[in-house]
C-alpha cells in the first residue's frame, strides 16, 4: 500500500506524536501540572505561536507505506533461457518510492528468496532511524529466507533524486529501485524552473549468470568475478547487443519544446557511465539529492551510487532519438574487464514522422578521464538560505588511502590458491572485514564490542610513499591484511578526510560512499596530494555536497562533513567487487548531549543472526 495522505490511524498516531511534541514545549518552559492562572496565561501567550507554528509544519506529513516482496522473477535477456532473479514484487528495477519532504516512510520487507536480505536507502540520513539504514553486519544482521523486517524512517531535510538497494552479496544487481522526494511545496517549489514531466533513468548492469553464485565463487577463490554481459537503461539492454529484443530497449515518449527533469541513477554494480543523448543538451540541477547551480552539459557522467538531476528541453526535429550509457574505464595502465557495449533507450517526439530511423549520440571514448573529471569537478552546490553550508573549522584531519592489493587467503576461502596471495583492496592499508555473528551497531549500542571490531582505522597510512608512482608496485607495499577497524568520533566533530588514490596494483577512480551524511567536497585532482598547493583550490563557497564521490584516478579527493549523527555508518567504495575485497571502514559516531542526539533502543523486529 502507498498512501498519498495519511489514513484515519496514520492521522491518529500523527496526531499522537505532535501532542507528545507540543507537551515537550510547555514542559521545558514551565513545570508541568502548574495551574497558577496567571503564570499558565504568560506561558500561553509565548507558546502559542510556537505550537500553531509546529501544527503548520507538520499538517500535510505523510506516512507512505510500501511493502517488499523479495523472492524469483522469471526473466529473459539477451536472447537467454528464462533465468530466475531476486526481485521485488516481480519488477525490475523494483517500485518507486515517492514522497514529500517530512513524510515518514514503512517498507515491510517479506523476504521470500533463498537468500539472506537487506535494503539500504542510499543517501537517507536516518537520523533517529539509524537501526533502518541496511547494510549487512554494520547496522542489522540479513533477513532470512521466511523472514520479515519493517524499515521506519524520517525524510525530513532532504529533496531529489536518491534510491534503495540490496546491501548483501551481489543481489543488489536486480534488487533496486528510485526513491523521490519531492520539495515540501510540490513541483513549484523547486529553486529552479518547473519542469513539464519527470522521467526516471536508472542504470544497471546484467549477467547471464546467477550474481549471488558468482559473488560466492569469488569469495571461495579470492579471484573478483567477471564483468557483465550488458548495461541496461531501466531494466532493458536496448537495440545494440548480438541478440536484442523489441521489448527489450525501454520508450521515452516526449512533446516538442516540453522540459523534462531526467532523474538519473547510477544502480550498476562496478562501473561508472557517460550518458548523452542524441541531439539533446542537459542542464544539471542536482546531484546526489543536493541542488546544484545550473551546469549546462552534453554529457552526465555518473558513478555508482551517484545520481544526477537534469533538466533537458525536447527541442530537436520531431523523430527518434537514441539515450545511452556506455562505460567509463578510469584504470591506469588497466583496470578490472569490463564489457565494451553500452545500453541504449530510445526517445520518440509525440505526433512526429513516423520513421525508422533513430540517432545516435557520439559517445565518448572508454579511458575517457578528462570528460568525467571535467564534469564531475565543475559542479557547484546551490546555496540555499537554511541550508547547511560548509564548516570552516576543522577538528580532525584525516589522510586516507584508497586502493588495491594482495592478503593472504582467509580461513573461508577453501577454494584458494594456498601458496599465493589473492585480491586485496584497502583504506590506509586496513582491508575491512564485517563481523560474522553480531552486526556493529548492536555491539556498539550494548557496549559489548569485544570480537566484533576494534577502535584502531588509523588517520595516516603506516607507509609514506609515492602514491601514484609506476614504480610503486612491489610485493611488499600491495601486501595487506584483515581486520573489522573503526574510527570512533564525538558528536559534532567536524572531520576533514584527504582520500588518496594508489597505484600499487592500478589507478582507478573508485566511487567512495558515506552512509549517515552528506559530504561537501572542497577540491580533487590528479597525482599525489600536496596540501600546499592543495589549499588555496578548496572552495569553501559552494562546494558541492554529495554522499558519493569518484575520487580521481591516480589521484585525490578532499572531503568535509560534520558527524552530527550517532551511529555506526559505513564508508565504503561503492564498486561490489571492491567492497567485498576489503575497501571500506565504519565511523563510530558516539551520542550528543540529548535524547534527540543519541542512539535510539533497537526496533522489536530487528533480524538476529
Amino acid at each position: 500500500m502507498q498512501t498519498g495522505q495519511p489514513n484515519i490511524s496514520h492521522l491518529s498516531l500523527y496526531n499522537d506524536i505532535l501532542t507528545a511534541q507540543i507537551n515537550q514545549i510547555f514542559c521545558s518552559a514551565l513545570p508541568c501540572g502548574m495551574d497558577t492562572g496567571k503564570d499558565m496565561a504568560r506561558s500561553w501567550s509565548f507558546l502559542l505561536p510556537l505550537a500553531l507554528a509546529l501544527v503548520a509544519s507538520g499538517a500535510h506529513a505523510a506516512i507512505v507505506e510500501h511493502t517488499f516482496n523479495v523472492g524469483n522473477l522469471s526473466i529473459s535477456q539477451l536472447c537467454q533461457p528464462d533465468r530466475i532473479i531476486t526481485a521485488v514484487n516481480g519488477q525490475l528495477p523494483g517500485p518507486t518510492i515517492r514522497v514529500s519532504e517530512g513524510d515518514t516512510v514503512v517498507v515491510h520487507l517479506v523476504n521470500e528468496s533463498p537468500y539472506g536480505m537487506t535494503i539500504h536507502w542510499h543517501g537517507i540520513f536516518q537520523r533517529g532511524s539509524q537501526w533502518a539504514d541496511g547494510p549487512a553486519m554494520v547496522t542489522q544482521c540479513p533477513v532470512q529466507p521466511g523472514g520479515n523486517y519493517t524499515y521506519r524512517f524520517n525524510v525530513t531535510g532532504q529533496e531529489g533524486t536518491l534510491w534503495w538497494h540490496a546491501h548483501f552479496s551481489f543481489l543488489r544487481a536486480t534488487v533496486y529501485g528510485a526513491l523521490i522526494i519531492l520539495p515540501r511545496g510540490g513541483a513549484n517549489a523547486y529553486p529552479f524552473a518547473k519542469p513539464d514531466r519527470e522521467e526516471i533513468i536508472m542504470f544497471g548492469e546484467w549477467w547471464n549468470a546467477n550474481v549471488f553464485d558468482l559473488q560466492q565463487m569469488a569469495l571461495l577463490t579470492g579471484i573478483p568475478a567477471g564483468p557483465a554481459d550488458a548495461y541496461t537503461i531501466n531494466g532493458k539492454p536496448g537495440d545494440f547487443y548480438n541478440c536484442s529484443a523489441p521489448n527489450q530497449t525501454h520508450m521515452f515518449e516526449v512533446r516538442k519544446n516540453e522540459t523534462y527533469l531526467l532523474r538519473i541513477i547510477n544502480a550498476a554494480l562496478n562501473t561508472p557511465l557517460f550518458f548523452k543523448v542524441a541531439n539533446h543538451t542537459f542542464t544539471v540541477v542536482a546531484a546526489d539529492a543536493c541542488y546544484t547551480t545550473p551546469y549546462k552539459t552534453e554529457v552526465v557522467v555518473v558513478g555508482p551510487g551517484q545520481t544526477v538531476d537534469a533538466l533537458m528541453v525536447a527541442d530537436a526535429a520531431a523523430g527518434r532519438y537514441y539515450m545511452a550509457a556506455s562505460p567509463y574505464d578510469s584504470g591506469i595502465p588497466s583496470g578490472p574487464p569490463f564489457s565494451k557495449t553500452f545500453a541504449t533507450a530510445v526517445l520518440e517526439y509525440a505526433g512526429g514522422p513516423n520513421t525508422t530511423t533513430t540517432w545516435l549520440p557520439e559517445l565518448p571514448e572508454f579511458k575517457d578521464t578528462d570528460t568525467a573529471h571535467r564534469f564531475l569537478s565543475n559542479l557547484t552546490a546551490l546555496v540555499l538560505p537554511g541550508k547547511p553550508t560548509v564548516p570552516l573549522a576543522v577538528d580532525t584531519r584525516m589522510f586516507v588511502t584508497v586502493g588495491m592489493g594482495v592478503a593472504d587467503c582467509q580461513p573461508e576461502q577453501t577454494l584458494c590458491n594456498r601458496s599465493s596471495t589473492v585480491f586485496a583492496s584497502s583504506m590506509n592499508n586496513a582491508s575491512f572485514m564485517p563481523p560474522r555473528s553480531t552486526s556493529m551497531l548492536e555491539a556498539h549500542y550494548n557496549n559489548v564490542t569485544a570480537g566484533v571490531y576494534t577502535r584502531d582505522f588509523p588517520d595516516r597510512p603506516p607507509v609514506v610513499f609515492d602514491y601514484t608512482a609506476d614504480a610503486s608496485d612491489n610485493a611488499t607495499m600491495q601486501y595487506t591484511t584483515k581486520s573489522t577497524k573503526v574510527r570512533t568520533l564525538r558528536y559534532n566533530e567536524t572531520v576533514e578526510m584527504v582520500l588518496q588514490n594508489t597505484r600499487l596494483i592500478a589507478k582507478e577512480s573508485h566511487p567512495m560512499h558515506l552512509h549517515g551524511f552528506n559530504f561537501f567536497v572542497l577540491a580533487q585532482g590528479f597525482g599525489n596530494y600536496n596540501p600546499t598547493t592543495a589549499a588555496p583550490q578548496f572552495n569553501l563557497v559552494n562546494p558541492q555536497e554529495r554522499n558519493t564521490v569518484l575520487v580521481p584516478t591516480g589521484g585525490w579527493a578532499v572531503i568535509r562533513f560534520v558527524a552530527d549523527n550517532p551511529g555506526m555508518w559505513y564508508m565504503h567504495c561503492h564498486f561490489e567487487a571492491h567492497l567485498d575485497l576489503g575497501l571500506g571502514m565504519v565511523f563510530e559516531v558516539q551520542d550528543g548531549p540529548t535524547p534527540d542526539a543519541s542512539l535510539p533502543a533497537p526496533p522489536k523486529d530487528l533480524p538476529q543472526c
